[in-house]
């Protein structure tokens, strides 16, 4: 990351810039091998032009500006700026070479601009030019000499060397001292630039006549006007000591790591002199040092140990050059150099810096460019040396692109349904020892597009509500989910249009828009529709909205809401009711009549039992619980009365029950010749009570009837045969297999008349259940005089 104080000169990365891999290996085609160069002159102002970088790249007016130029200068101080619009590099601040460069020379600045749509580098130079702004300067005011007197003409004295951070021409140049009659001053040339002063003794010194010289040292560079300074030179003249001390073995060279710890031994330098006594006692000193060396370097007066007193730093010095003076008890001194070389150890763990960075990916975007950094290591030699990685198991892929930046981008369209979120560890690791690594986490939000349908629980529901149902009840609930996020996981429910168009779906459900609860619009009646199909049609909110259906059945459930229909018997229609005829020499179980009865409900509610619930003579006749036949439950006698009257029960099976009643009317004749009248229920006394010929003159006449009835029927009915025709002026029986919608409830019985009813089945075959029966009415014969009494009882037999 750049410093706080230079961050307002950064332009903000502008996220969501989608770059393909042809782009990438577009630009490191026309990366450029050679630096763009220029130069300017130190302390120049700020904002000056520096060259006009558009015009070199190639570039258009507003170029720049459209493709995010921006430059990155190696050192991570934007000491450069670009003018996008007309292409402009300008000095962002004045330049110091010495603070920039030191003694260096050439004075360099290495800096790349940076395009980024697409992306593209170009390496630039700036090269620092010296201009003539320092003086040369000594370390002191004055400098102390001790000559003996007996030093030979010629002999030379190093003096204390001036320092001047100009450099090239502008840099030192030589010495000048002021006249006098004994010294002059020699500039002298060192290996690594430097120029040192000598002082040359000119002839032989006397103590008696002058103890004493006060010199002007002056150090002259070569600017133009030249720059100056001077020092003040004490020279005392000693006593006889003509030997100074003499380093051992010069120049000491030593190493050293920079990772050593502070009071750590570099080197022991030595110094020997020729002399005795006290002219052969020597102490050590640092000779002219820097204010840097002072603060890493002491020495041991004594012992010339020299010692580590700060920690090295091989990133920022890698050699030191301290030079030693060792100094007698005469005061004569040598000098010696110790070259201390820094060796790099892996202490500074690579870095990593972001330069444009994306946070959220759409899900279906192709290759898509996350982020571009760049990475450093301030080691050296394989301590400088890195590995840039990110985990494997991650659809991103990093690519290098120039001079240690790296591209991360995705490597297919990802998935917000798979993954939402990534967390991305970008390890950079040096190939140290030991490795050092740095890990920067990037996160990338992966955001949502709608390609999800909805998707309901089930293919298919099946809701159940009673009929007689309330309005508005709740029938049951459909879901479906979303696996996309926000508005395009919104789900909202609609009915769609049924399959059946006569289906009044609007009447008869309704949906929640929201939450997919349907609903009853109106009360349902089993027995008029006992199950319908809805289907649910579910969408989301996306801007291409996605949806998907469903099917959802709902039957209803029957409720006991029908009381049983008695078929046969019909109930009276006014007239008398024609009684069931039954021999005297019947045997038990001798089947009577059979009631005919039928339930509009369904399942247990439409099971019929029928119980007889009152008789004249109890005991005497039984009604069969699950078919209604009427049975008689002993044989008869003559002692048992002639007309009985029976009440039949016919109840459903539902909860609670409802049921309906019947009364049967029973004759028992001694044959079927015995005529008989319908009476009414209180004349069966009176008739008792009548002689027996009336009794002869009923039979009689109603043999006789008989008989011509069963002529006459048996006549109708071949006729019928022969003719196929259905019910026309007659009233016979169909011969043969009966049609599909017919139901025979004929008996074997004394039932002179035949049945048959047009059965209406239920919605579903598979229950078998009546949903009611129709009887279908036949034409009787023409009644002929004196048959009035028997055709009346077979019109009340048969029922419209």
């Amino acid at each position: 990351m750049y410093p706080d104080n230079k961050m307002e000169a950064l332009e903000r990365i502008q996220p969501n810039r989608q770059v393909i891999i042809f782009v990438l290996m577009l630009f490191l085609s026309q990366a450029r091998s050679e630096p763009y160069r220029y130069s300017v002159l130190e302390e120049t102002e700020k904002g000056s032009v520096i060259a006009h970088l558009g015009k070199d790249l190639s570039l258009g007016t507003g170029e720049l500006a459209a493709r995010s130029a921006r430059v990155v200068c190696d050192d991570d101080k934007q000491h450069l700026q670009l003018d996008r619009q007309t292409g402009d590099l300008l000095l962002r601040e004045k330049l110091d070479r010495e603070e920039l460069c030191g003694l260096i020379e050439p004075c360099v600045l290495y800096f790349q601009v940076f395009l980024e749509t697409p992306v593209q580098f170009f390496q630039g130079e700036l090269l620092i030019q010296d201009i003539n702004d320092n003086s040369p300067v000594f370390p002191d005011r004055e400098m102390f000499l001790n000559i003996p007197e007996n030093s030979r003409p010629g002999t030379l004295f190093p003096l204390k060397l001036a320092q001047d951070l100009d450099v090239g021409s502008n840099g030192l140049q030589k010495y000048t001292i002021s006249p006098n009659s004994h010294f002059h001053v020699l500039t002298r040339n060192h290996t690594e630039g430097k120029k040192y002063p000598d002082l040359v003794q000119e002839k032989a010194l006397d103590r008696e006549q002058q103890q004493e010289f006060s010199l002007t040292l002056t150090a002259l560079d070569g600017g133009s006007p030249p720059r100056s300074g001077t020092v003040m030179v004490q020279i005392t003249i000693l006593d006889v000591n003509d030997n100074a001390p003499e380093f051992v073995h010069p120049p000491y060279e030593t190493q050293v790591l920079e990772n050593s710890p502070v009071g750590f031994p570099v080197v022991r330098v030595s110094a020997r002199d020729a002399d005795s006594g006290n002219f052969a006692t020597v102490s050590y000193n640092l000779f002219q040092a820097s204010d840097e060396i002072k603060q890493t370097f002491s020495i041991n007066n004594v012992t010339g140990e020299i010692q580590l007193i700060k920690k090295l730093d091989f990133e920022k010095i890698n050699s030191y050059h301290v030079d030693i003076e060792a100094t007698d008890g005469g005061g004569l001194s040598g000098k010696g150099t110790v070259i201390i070389e820094v060796m790099d150890v892996n202490d500074n763990a690579p870095e990593l810096t972001l330069s444009s960075l994306t946070s959220s990916i759409l899900e279906n975007a192709p290759e898509t460019v996350v982020s571009i950094f760049r990475i450093r290591d301030r080691d050296s030699g394989d301590n400088g040396k890195m590995i840039c990685s990110i985990p494997d198991n991650l659809p991103f892929i990093l690519k290098p692109t120039f001079k240690n930046f790296y591209t991360l981008l995705t490597e297919r369209p990802l998935d917000r349904e798979e993954r939402a979120e990534y967390n991305i560890t970008i390890t950079v690791t040096d190939l140290g020892t030991p490795r050092l690594k740095t890990e920067h986490t990037i996160r990338v939000l992966v955001s949502d597009v709608n390609d999800n349908a909805p998707t309901f629980t089930q293919t298919s529901y099946t809701l159940f509500v009673r009929e007689n149902n309330s309005p508005g009840l709740h029938l049951g609930t459909v879901s479906a989910t979303d696996r996309d996020a926000g508005t395009n996981a919104q789900v909202t429910y609609s009915l769609l249009p049924p399959r059946d168009p006569h289906l009044p779906l609007a009447s008869l459900v309704a949906i929640h828009a929201d939450r997919g609860h349907l609903f009853a619009q109106r009360a349902l009646d089993f027995e008029a529709l006992r199950a319908f199909e809805v289907r649910v049609g579910a969408a989301d909110a996306g801007s291409q909205a996605l949806s998907s259906e469903a099917l959802v059945r709902v039957e209803v459930l029957d409720d006991n809401d029908h009381a049983p229909l008695v078929l046969y018997p019909p109930p009276p229609n006014g007239s008398a009711p024609c009684p069931e005829l039954v021999p005297r020499a019947a045997e038990a179980g001798y089947l009577v009549s059979k009631v005919v009865a039928v339930d509009g409900d369904a399942g247990q509610n439409a099971w019929l039992s029928y119980q007889l619930l009152k008789a004249t003579e109890p005991g005497l006749f039984r009604v069969w619980t699950h078919n209604g036949e009427v049975r008689t439950a002993r044989p008869l006698s003559e002692r048992d009365a002639a007309q009985h009257r029976l009440l039949v029960l016919v109840q459903d099976n539902g909860e609670p029950a409802l049921s309906a009643s019947v009364t049967l009317h029973v004759l028992l004749v001694d044959g079927f010749s015995q005529p008989y009248l319908a009476r009414p229920e209180g004349a069966h006394d009176q008739a008792q009570a009548d002689g027996l010929t009336v009794y002869l003159v009923i039979a009689l006449a109603s043999v006789s009837s008989l008989f011509l009835c069963s002529v006459l029927l048996f006549v109708a009915v071949r006729l019928c045969r022969r003719r196929r025709a259905a019910w026309e002026g007659g009233c016979s029986v169909p011969e043969g297999r009966f049609p599909s919608h017919l139901v025979d409830v004929s008996s074997t019985g004394t039932l002179s008349q035949s049945y048959q009813y047009e059965v209406y089945m239920t919605g579903d075959s598979r229950t078998g259940e009546f949903k009611f029966l129709k009887p279908i009415t036949s034409n009787l014969l023409v009644p002929e005089p004196g048959r009035e009494v028997t055709e009346n009882c077979r019109n009340s037999s048969v029922f419209s």
